[in-house]
């Protein structure tokens, strides 16, 4: 039912909302999450190319190693780091701290630059080590 004087509905919706860090540190966690499903599908594609056969375990490796399979990788290296840290946050919550407005803004902040920074030391680290 809409409210007849000012003609907006009487529950708030997407459009009112202002986007704020910890409200799209949740959105991206449950995206995250999903994304993780199919990352683990390459995985599991990969080990079974490994006990499968040194033909098939090449041809995944190649496809892996081409920009984007690299570009995957790197975006379920992302995905992986950035669920874990949103989870650490919630488990955070969960003990009862970190519920203060000023706090739990800068944590969602703090997330997403360490997710980033933690990626890209991974992938360094990978590629000094290769």
């Amino acid at each position: 039912m809409a409210n007849v004087t000012n003609n907006r509905p009487l529950s708030p919706h997407l459009q009112i909302y202002k986007p704020i860090p910890t409200m799209v540190s949740s959105i991206v966690h449950r995206i995250t999450g999903g994304a993780l499903y199919f990352g683990t599908l390459l995985v599991a594609w990969w080990l079974v190319a490994a006990a499968t056969g040194g033909a098939y375990y090449a041809w995944v490796q190649w496809a892996m190693g081409t920009i984007i399979g690299k570009l995957v990788l790197f975006g379920y290296t992302w995905a992986l780091v950035q669920h874990m840290l949103g989870g650490l946050r919630h488990f955070m919550w969960d003990a009862g701290y970190g519920f203060e407005k000023h706090f739990s803004t800068k944590l969602a902040k703090a997330t997403f630059a360490a997710s980033i920074c933690l990626t890209l030391l991974i992938w360094i680290v990978a590629y000094l080590i290769w």
